[in-house]
């Protein structure tokens, strides 16, 4: 629901910063693969119940994550790529809940449980739209330039890593935060399953 304004306000401030990385000599895998690793040192953070530094390291892998597609407009944009970059943001959101399941197993095991099923549907719904999107020939630039079809929701990208600066700033409310998050989940799954009904 908020990436499409996030992306219009911030998309230019780092393209510029793509330019600058580009002419250093980085590429957007590479850029893709820091992300990730400073994501597996957040949930490490987060599994040593270090909050703030997590938060922190968060932030970072995001901002990393925005930066590998303007290093790639700036360059060249690949299929490896654009599939790099889907694979690790799922496995992102995966890690995180799961790191706060073993940072407190008997208070967030089920919590996370219910919200990592609530991201796979989501992201089923997601992916299978997109693949039958691409056979069909549709095309948007509703979120800027994408290796696949993204369609709207009211859990996306921008929801979840505010959702996730929640649990590290209120670590105690993970559960009621999670369960929350996995209802909207399930609607945003939900009315994408119904979308596909209408447009397959």
């Amino acid at each position: 629901m908020l990436d499409g304004v996030i992306r219009k306000n911030v998309e230019p401030w780092l393209d510029r910063l793509g330019k600058g990385l580009a002419r250093l000599g980085l590429t957007a895998d590479q850029v893709t693969l820091g992300a990730f690793a400073i994501a597996l040192l957040a949930a490490l953070a987060i599994v040593a119940q270090a909050y703030g530094l997590a938060l922190g390291l968060i932030l970072l892998s995001r901002l990393a994550d925005g930066l590998d597609g303007a290093l790639a407009r700036a360059t060249t944009t690949t299929d490896r790529g654009g599939f790099l970059d889907i694979t690790l943001d799922f496995a992102f959101y995966g890690l995180i809940p799961a790191a706060f399941a073993l940072a407190d197993p008997g208070a967030n095991a089920l919590a996370a449980a219910i919200l990592l099923l609530s991201f796979y549907v989501n992201g089923a719904s997601f992916l299978a739209y997109a693949v039958m999107a691409e056979k069909r020939g549709l095309k948007t630039d509703r979120r800027g330039v994408k290796s696949l079809y993204f369609t709207t929701g009211l859990a996306e990208g921008a929801e979840t890593v505010i959702v996730f600066c929640l649990f590290c700033l209120f670590p105690g409310a993970f559960a009621a935060i999670a369960y929350l998050f996995a209802v909207l989940c399930f609607v945003t799954a939900a009315a994408r399953i119904l979308l596909a009904w209408r447009t397959f």
